[in-house]
């Protein structure tokens, strides 16, 4: 096609240089209409260097360039003190997360923690037979590794990425260094660290004792908590994983959910159309723990309010 394009064009230009010759030669002027006409044309786009042999590809969307992340869009970072900051940020190293990345293995050592800014992570318990099972979700509102900091250089929970994005990564042994030397430092990560740990309470909680759908609930209203706008990549299968639950049990509740115009599920994707009615459908694990972070940690503007 773009050769036949060509070749026209080339037609198209001969053909043209050659009227405009016969109309400058005294001897051969020609009054045509269709000739004069196409002389016009010849000489436009040579006025403005266009060649005729290539015809403009229809303009597309410029494509947005992404911005940096910033590293104190993690709330832990933005809380830090502008007397601290000074030295984290030189420490801190932009790292991407996609989808299915293990950060962290049970009982090996832990060389950085994270600080999510847009990704979201799972940390699961797994058993002896490898069956998984969630006890928290981390986002832009904490960090990955909180063991570091408490004296320990492995983790029993396997950390997994669930929604790509950023974050920010920090040598184990930097943030030991500072959460030993700075006041500030160690106040903010225990405090996170009392947050956490009633978010694993209540879950192990919820999940012994509440129905599937009240627990499909409270997971879908945490990783709305972590993410701009209405809408979750989340399978079924990924779901019962993290409930501990069987694949069918999260259908029947989903497509209950659906019926009721809470949620609409879509080939992993799953909008929530009316988040108060869900907070209403939640169990009292939902809110227990959203107050307890609202409680124990700052909130800073441009930064929701996860649970």
């Amino acid at each position: 096609m773009a050769d036949a394009v060509e070749t026209s064009g080339e037609s198209w230009l001969k053909s043209a240089r050659l009227n405009e010759n016969r109309m400058n030669t005294g001897n051969s002027r020609c009054s045509c209409p269709t000739a004069t006409a196409l002389l016009a044309v010849y000489r436009l786009f040579m006025h403005k260097a266009v060649t005729p042999s290539i015809t403009p590809a229809p303009c597309r969307p410029a494509v947005k360039l992404l911005a940096v992340p910033d590293a104190r869009a993690n709330r832990l970072l933005a809380a830090l003190p502008e007397s601290e900051w000074g030295s984290w940020r030189t420490q801190l190293q932009l790292v991407e997360l996609p989808v299915g990345r293990v950060m962290n293995e049970p009982g090996r050592p832990l060389q950085f923690v994270y600080f999510p800014t847009t990704a979201v992570v799972s940390l699961m318990h797994l058993l002896e037979d490898g069956s998984p099972s969630e006890v928290a979700v981390v986002g832009n509102e904490g960090v990955v590794g909180i063991s570091v900091f408490l004296g320990s250089d492995s983790t029993h929970t396997q950390a997994v990425v669930h929604k790509a994005g950023f974050g920010f990564r920090m040598q184990a042994q930097t943030i030991k260094d500072e959460f030993d030397r700075s006041a500030s430092v160690r106040h903010l990560m225990l405090r996170y660290t009392q947050a956490l740990t009633v978010q694993m309470a209540q879950t192990g909680v919820c999940n012994r004792h509440h129905l599937v759908t009240q627990q499909l609930c409270r997971r879908l209203l945490f990783g709305l908590d972590r993410v701009q706008g209405n809408h979750l990549s989340m399978t079924h299968e990924l779901i019962a994983n993290m409930l501990g639950v069987r694949r069918e049990r999260v259908t029947l509740a989903a497509l209950q959910l659906q019926a009721d115009g809470l949620i609409q599920y879509e080939r992993g994707r799953i909008s929530v159309t009316n988040r108060p009615a869900l907070e209403q459908r939640s169990c009292e694990c939902y809110a227990a723990v959203k107050a307890e972070y609202r409680r124990l940690l700052p909130v800073h503007a441009g930064h929701a309010d996860p649970a």
